[in-house]
């Protein structure tokens, strides 16, 4: 017996012998898996993976565990992670709390200065520090960072500039997370970045920053943690759910109205990364328990890959 394993054997004596076919059977489902999960862990041990954490295995307590296993477990196994992550819920409740109204146009936050402020508290001081607190008491050498630390991120203004201190991404500056990367550890980044000229912070889609920052490490893959199954044929099916799609073929979806509404920006982010070189992308459903594990160290995944060619 391994202790402190879930993923235990002891041999069975008397009475509970009765019981062994099914231990047999739950034991060679295991087996199974791992061995099944052997070749990717070989594939992407040293490779980089960008993740975007967020939706309901934030908010959720026991999908917020299961994605902190899944990250901690691809780092003991040699993968080198990238957190990226939102916070949208706990946003809202900090502006209702402080009685600050929250507006939304086009599908982004619309942030003024108070706003900002809140936006910043909340990204950077809590949910980045919760995230990486997750990781470190499972063993993950996790670090805290923003856009802003060591200009990883430099940020412009989004648009016409109308919905005040919302960004896109100028730039990336990945020179910060390469020793980090190279010494085990698990990189946190809230996705708040400041404009070069005037040091201003902007709320920035964390989907985009991912993207971006997938692109600029050259990344084997980018994963979206979201509230969907992936792209579907029809989004009324579940099963209409399409997992794999060629880069020309995910542009074709959305120039068709296939690919629609929130999943819009979501899937352009992954066009952009494929575009950029990483190597393929991945919208999953963060609703099921270790999706994340299941997406990549399985054949079948659980969501929709979308790779530059083949």
């Amino acid at each position: 017996m391994i202790k402190g394993s879930t993923w235990s054997y002891s041999p069975l004596t008397g009475s509970e012998a009765m019981a062994s076919p099914i231990q047999a059977g739950d034991d060679a489902l295991r087996v199974s898996v791992l061995s099944e999960a052997l070749p990717y862990i070989q594939r992407f041990s040293g490779r980089r993976i960008v993740i975007k954490y967020g939706g309901a295995a934030m908010a959720h307590a026991e999908l917020r565990a299961a994605v902190f296993r899944d990250l901690a477990l691809l780092a003991c196994v040699g993968v080198q992670p990238v957190v990226v992550h939102g916070g949208g819920p706990e946003i809202n409740q900090w502006l209702q709390r402080l009685d600050i109204p929250a507006e939304f146009r086009d599908g982004l936050r619309v942030t003024d200065a108070d706003t900002m402020d809140v936006v910043e508290m909340v990204l950077v001081g809590r949910v980045n520090k919760q995230i990486v607190n997750g990781l470190n008491q499972l063993g993950a050498r996790a670090v805290g960072l923003s856009g802003s630390d060591g200009s990883l991120v430099e940020a412009r203004p989004w648009g016409d500039g109308s919905h005040g201190l919302v960004g896109d991404v100028a730039r990336v500056n990945p020179d910060l997370l390469e020793p980090l990367l190279d010494k085990g550890y698990v990189p946190v980044i809230s996705s708040v970045a400041a404009t070069p000229n005037d040091g201003r912070a902007h709320n920035i889609n964390a989907d985009t920053v991912a993207g971006e920052l997938a692109a600029a490490l050259e990344a084997e893959k980018l994963i979206l943690i979201t509230d969907t199954p992936g792209i579907l044929r029809d989004r009324d099916q579940p099963e209409s759910l399409i997992r794999k799609l060629r880069l020309s073929e995910a542009r074709q979806l959305i120039e068709d109205g296939v690919v629609a509404g929130g999943m819009t920006p979501k899937t352009e982010c992954c066009i952009r990364a494929l575009a950029q070189g990483v190597a393929a992308a991945h919208i999953i459903d963060g609703r099921v328990p270790h999706a994340l594990l299941l997406e990549v160290f399985t054949d079948a995944g659980i969501g929709t890959m979308v790779v530059g060619r083949g």
